[in-house]
């Protein structure tokens, strides 16, 4: 398949085959099946911190009991892996500076 460029935002899971504003935090190469499959993982961590948000106002449930935020900070490693995995030397660079992936030394 087919790789096409691609400008991502993880902040607001923004991914763009324009560039536009601050859209470009990280360019990446692509195919459509691992576009789709980073889409997935955006949409994982916006339900994620819904679910998270949602559980900080019931009193009961211990605040170190947060199962949705460890789902949120998995998909989170998973987003930056791939962003890494797919990204040009610039995106490799600036995620290895946020030392966001055990492994990956800068």
């Amino acid at each position: 398949m087919k790789k096409e460029k691609y400008y991502i935002n993880v902040g607001d899971g923004e991914i763009s085959q324009v560039k536009h504003h601050n859209n470009a935090q990280f360019t990446i190469s692509a195919t459509a099946e691992e576009i789709g499959l980073l889409r997935t993982k955006f949409n994982n961590m916006d339900d994620a911190s819904l679910d998270s948000f949602l559980r900080a106002h019931v009193p009961i449930v211990p605040y170190h009991n947060d199962k949705p935020n460890d789902d949120y900070d998995a998909n989170m490693a998973e987003v930056y892996q791939m962003l890494y995995e797919l990204g040009d030397e610039q995106a490799k660079q600036h995620i290895k500076q946020l030392n966001m992936l055990p492994g990956i030394e800068e």
